[in-house]
């Protein structure tokens, strides 16, 4: 008698929860026998089947602040307007308190914003979302989301674990790269379980800035992809290899000291594609510090052009037809076009108005018509010489 009202409840269940919206219905976490032990982050809400909600819109909580961060909740919100085809059901924003782009896309597009660290989360959202946030999310605030929250990371993890994973990927010179779609953890940032991951092939002489808006719209479209089957990814989900995982530190203005007796020209092409845009490349010019801009990349100076004493490490040749300073450095020359010292300068008025005196002295120095290498302790030389690659 009891096993037939049990299989009669089942098969009418569709027609008893047909009448109720989804937000009457409460997703109770659950701990499924895939779960990593220790973890208390659900697999798939119970009292519920997974193949009734893979494709249900979701209450999302999102947490950003960048622009990588923007093209993840620009598509969210457009998923929002789709309908019935959207996965967004509800949208809000965590954002920082200083005028962030994410704040600023989400009050241009009427979201509400939830001023961190003050997020009240309890019951109001099935997952969250975060994207390039840089602060770490308590257990106690990823234990009110009944199916975790999301991370959308810039590497194939375990490669580049940090906050910087663009920038060491275009500075050790990797050819493949991608974007990871994790369930985080409390306590550690990136080590969670992996849902997802794109490949991508890393473009010949492509910037940190390139990279990352190419990489940006690609984790935009894998969340979306992610979300479309949740609690099948989640029920599937790996947890990230042991090998194989290395740290991506922010970068330090340390990094842009050269050291011309080390440093290759592809070491310094690398450099330049990975913190150019952000932090200018330095050298010493008697005595003072000197920014090198207008990057030309790996030069050729004829042998017939270079002194007998200019082809050691941190000599300057000036070429007039192409106004650019070649500088030479552990295996060949690199060229720039602009420098800056009191003032921004070409590479003609550098040489007129400093190289040139220098060179015209009577008795030249070795070290007058050079540029000198400036080490720090955490200097980019000792880095680049313990970088690893695949």
């Amino acid at each position: 008698m009891w096993n037939q009202l049990v299989v009669k409840l089942i098969h009418d269940a569709p027609r008893y929860l047909g009448g109720f919206c989804r937000r009457c219905i409460k997703l109770a976490p659950c701990v499924g026998p895939n779960a990593s032990p220790g973890s208390s982050t659900p697999l798939v809400p119970s009292g519920i089947h997974s193949s009734r909600v893979s494709n249900r819109p979701w209450r999302i909580l999102f947490f950003g602040s960048d622009d990588f961060a923007v093209e993840s909740l620009k598509r969210l919100h457009e998923s929002q307007t789709e309908g019935p085809d959207g996965v967004v059901d509800s949208l809000e924003v965590v954002t920082l308190p200083r005028n962030v782009p994410v704040r600023k896309f989400a009050e241009q597009h009427e979201l509400r914003i939830h001023e961190w660290p003050q997020v009240e989360s309890r019951g109001q959202f099935d997952v969250g979302v975060v994207v390039s946030f840089g602060c770490l999310l308590q257990e106690q605030l990823i234990n009110t989301f009944p199916y975790g929250i999301l991370n959308v990371h810039p590497s194939l993890l375990p490669r580049w674990r940090g906050p910087a994973p663009v920038f060491h990927t275009i500075l050790h010179g990797d050819k493949l790269t991608g974007v990871t779609i994790m369930q985080i953890r409390p306590r550690r940032f990136d080590v969670g379980p992996i849902l997802n991951q794109g490949l991508y092939e890393v473009p010949e002489k492509s910037t940190a800035d390139e990279l990352g808006g190419t990489l940006a719209a690609l984790g935009a479209r894998l969340l979306i992809d992610t979300l479309r089957n949740l609690p099948e990814r989640i029920a599937n989900r790996s947890e990230q290899a042991r090998e194989g995982a290395t740290f991506a530190p922010k970068i330090s203005s340390s990094l842009s000291w050269l050291v011309w007796e080390e440093q290759t020209c592809e070491q310094i092409d690398r450099l330049y594609r990975a913190i150019g845009s952000r932090v200018h490349l330095r050298t010493i010019w008697m005595g003072h510090a000197i920014k090198l801009l207008d990057f030309v990349g790996n030069c050729d100076v004829p042998l017939t052009e270079i002194s007998h004493f200019s082809a050691v490490p941190g000599s300057i040749h000036y070429h007039k037809e192409s106004n650019m300073l070649s500088v030479c450095c552990k295996d060949g020359w690199v060229g720039f076009r602009t420098v800056m010292l009191k003032k921004r300068l070409s590479a003609a008025d550098f040489f007129n108005g400093y190289l040139h005196r220098s060179v015209l002295k009577k008795s030249p120095s070795h070290n007058d018509c050079r540029f000198q290498s400036y080490r720090e302790k955490t200097g980019s030389a000792s880095f680049l010489r313990n970088k690893t690659s695949r």
